[in-house]
């Protein structure tokens, strides 16, 4: 397996679109990151228009408001870019016309298939490992630690600047789960296919339906929501959701709804085990002609 493992990442980190994902959120993010760091108070000043008499101490624009704001919108383009490795890993080979080639080989078909998955994982990982060095690491370097004000609707969420590096690494550790779904669906798909465009393509699609099936609110779509992947892929904001005491000030180390983040978590861990489960038993039936 650990042979095979090795194999997948060299096949995967030779081809130069590979590195596209990495440039692409390396220049997303310093884009981002310049701006505010230019006109960021004309944001902050927009964003504060709407509520009364609020003061803040220390510096609101800071390293840590920086990373949430980017998180907010780069997570939801990310999954294209996991789809662009994932989509490959089978309809790739089967378009070289390698796949038969391999499979004819003394390697059992589940142990082939596990070790392109977990290979396809360890990218998805290293993608998040190295946004979460751009748009946390360095925006603290650049702009400075300090309490992290979250806006949700007319209210803001103060969090003392101890209290939020921890939400950040749990915050990573979640969108690895549901970037992980994305790669475990886009593998699947890829199982269908003798083009590697295809499954991109269709993974995408599944994608942006789901999430605007999620949006809505019509009756027809409300019984489809909690089994949707995408109705939990942004459970990570649940750990920035802090209780406050009876006092109004902040519980430090506490979660609103830590029971409805780890369930959306379950319920994205069910999705890729079946994804990978359903691919390696049709991939064991399947006749391999390419």
């Amino acid at each position: 397996m650990w042979t095979l493992l090795q194999i997948e990442l060299f096949k995967i980190f030779k081809r130069p679109r590979t590195y596209i994902a990495f440039v692409a959120i390396a220049a997303i993010v310093v884009l981002i990151q310049l701006a505010l760091y230019l006109d960021g108070k004309t944001y902050v000043n927009f964003m504060l228009q709407s509520i009364e008499r609020f003061n803040v101490e220390g510096k609101m624009l800071n390293g840590y408001f920086v990373c949430y704001f980017i998180l907010q919108t780069l997570l939801i383009h990310v999954p294209l870019l996991i789809a662009l490795v994932g989509g490959d890993m089978i309809a790739g080979e089967a378009n070289m016309g390698t796949l038969r080639l391999l499979i004819s080989k003394p390697i059992n078909r589940s142990t082939l298939l596990i070790s392109k998955f977990l290979a396809s994982t360890i990218y998805t990982l290293l993608l998040l490992v190295w946004m979460a060095i751009l748009s946390l690491l360095i925006s603290l370097i650049v702009f400075g630690p300090g309490d992290l004000m979250v806006f949700q609707s007319q209210v803001i969420i103060q969090i003392p600047r101890s209290d939020v590096f921890w939400r950040y690494v749990a915050a990573f550790g979640f969108a690895a789960i549901a970037m992980t779904t994305v790669a475990a669906l886009s593998f699947f798909l890829s199982l269908f296919a003798e083009n590697s465009i295809g499954p991109i393509v269709a993974a995408m699609s599944i994608v942006i339906v789901c999430t605007i099936l999620t949006t809505m609110d019509l009756p027809l779509f409300l019984s489809m929501k909690p089994y949707l992947f995408t109705s939990h892929m942004l459970g990570w904001k649940g750990f920035f959701d802090i209780k406050a005491s009876a006092s109004g000030s902040a519980v430090l180390g506490s979660i609103q709804n830590l029971p409805g983040i780890l369930k959306s978590a379950l319920i994205l861990v069910g999705h890729i085990i079946f994804f990978v489960g359903a691919t390696v038993v049709i991939f064991r039936k399947k006749d391999v002609l390419s």
